[in-house]
């Protein structure tokens, strides 16, 4: 007996510059429910952390520089918040926190897969500081540190920065709206989010450009103020791509079998 083709959601196009849209909506949805900056809390606390057992190892430096690629997993909650508000709820910090048990599977396998990406670039970043550095990794204690370090190891620097770039690029095409999409439609399945999100990237390649640059400025911004402002980035970031998925994917009725991309 063959079994029914799964459905994909109907992909939009957007504009360029829809991105400052997202982040406009993503900051109404913070002042609204200042719920969400427990989540930017709790990464910049898991940052902190990591960032302080850095110098107990090159697997620790590895797994503080690349923490961020599980950010999308851990805005989940962030997500139904924000849909909690688009239903014109009350928003709630604890069925938030709690929002991955509507589609348990799709939730763990997406997020395993976010996890064996991370241990890849742990295992990476590993590689290159064993090659590079061979007394151990120097201490960044203060920014005179930090720019020696750029000067002294532009290589380094520049191809530790290239190959984590291809990592993020990855998580970023493969989760686009991967998980707003399995919290919003239980039914959703990992494969068809993961398929429906480069589907996305696809059709909307410019917009998601700019969209991905402000990603990096902001994440950016949140490490420049020592981890601080990534309790604010995190939330806004976390309500903004709600709006983005509800932007660029179609309503359920209007999903159609799915056929090779």
């Amino acid at each position: 007996m063959n079994e029914e083709a799964p459905r994909l959601p109907t992909v939009r196009e957007v504009s360029l510059t829809a991105a400052f849209g997202w982040i406009a909506r993503g900051a109404r949805d913070l002042r609204r429910a200042p719920q969400s900056l427990v989540f930017g809390l709790a990464l910049a606390a898991m940052g902190w952390l990591l960032l302080k057992l850095a110098g107990q190892g090159a697997v620790m430096i590895g797994l503080t520089t690349g923490f961020l690629l599980l950010g999308p997993f851990l805005a989940t909650g962030i997500y139904a918040l924000s849909q909690q508000l688009e239903r014109r709820e009350a928003p709630r910090l604890v069925p938030a926190v709690v929002a991955w048990r509507r589609n348990p599977s799709g939730f763990l396998i997406f997020g395993a897969v976010l996890a064996l990406l991370l241990l890849a670039w742990t295992r990476v970043s590993v590689v290159l500081i064993a090659l590079f550095f061979m007394g151990g990794f120097p201490a960044l204690g203060n920014l005179d540190d930090v720019l020696r370090l750029l000067m002294d190891q532009a290589v380094f620097v520049g191809l530790y920065l290239g190959i984590g770039l291809v990592f993020a690029s990855l998580v970023f095409a493969v989760g686009v709206v991967s998980l707003p999409l399995m919290l919003d439609r239980r039914d959703t399945d990992a494969f068809v989010a993961v398929v429906t999100s480069l589907m996305v990237l696809g059709r909307n390649f410019p917009a998601l450009l700019v969209w991905a640059a402000l990603i990096v400025l902001l994440t950016a911004f949140g490490f420049a103020t020592l981890g601080l402002g990534l309790i604010i980035v995190m939330p806004l970031l976390g309500h903004a791509t709600w709006h983005a998925y509800r932007a660029l994917v179609g309503p359920p009725e209007q999903a159609e079998p799915a056929t090779a991309p």
